[in-house]
């Protein structure tokens, strides 16, 4: 099987899980981010791994499709030291407008707490990855 190359920015910025895998070992799956060259991940003290990274910010993160009808196979992986970074509205309103929808009236009043609530109060922060390494691979077959 031959690997092809993809244009890994438009994958990314599609609104996929990722898994993310930290200390423990743990892995978790996840909304993001892709900006600025880095994966963005909104956490805060209502999930571990805020926690996980403070205590050992190495992690690892994939996305990746299947579809066997297409034969469309893409993954990229990504290893790194994350950091936390405070919270900020407007890249919370990408990033959840993304798997969302635009229009906020109609997001789950959880989801528009995290733009609305004080993040010194709610605890909400940024998980960073600008990777150290990352692997894009396109192995799609013929259907």
């Amino acid at each position: 099987m031959t690997e092809r190359e993809f244009d890994v920015d438009a994958f990314l910025s599609r609104p996929l899980t990722a898994r993310v895998a930290t200390n423990g070992p743990t892995v978790r799956p996840t909304w993001f981010l892709w900006e600025d060259e880095s994966f963005w991940i909104l956490t805060g003290p209502w999930a571990k791994l805020l926690g996980r990274v403070q205590s050992d910010p190495a992690i690892a993160l994939v996305v990746d499709v299947c579809d066997v009808e297409t034969g469309s196979v893409r993954q990229v992986i990504a290893r790194g030291q994350a950091e936390i970074l405070p919270f900020d509205v407007e890249r919370g309103r990408r990033k959840l407008s993304r798997y969302l929808g635009t229009d906020e009236d109609k997001w789950d009043a959880r989801f528009r707490r995290y733009l609305l609530d004080d993040p010194a109060v709610s605890g909400a922060a940024w998980v960073r990855l600008r990777p150290a390494s990352l692997t894009a691979k396109d192995l799609s077959y013929s259907v």
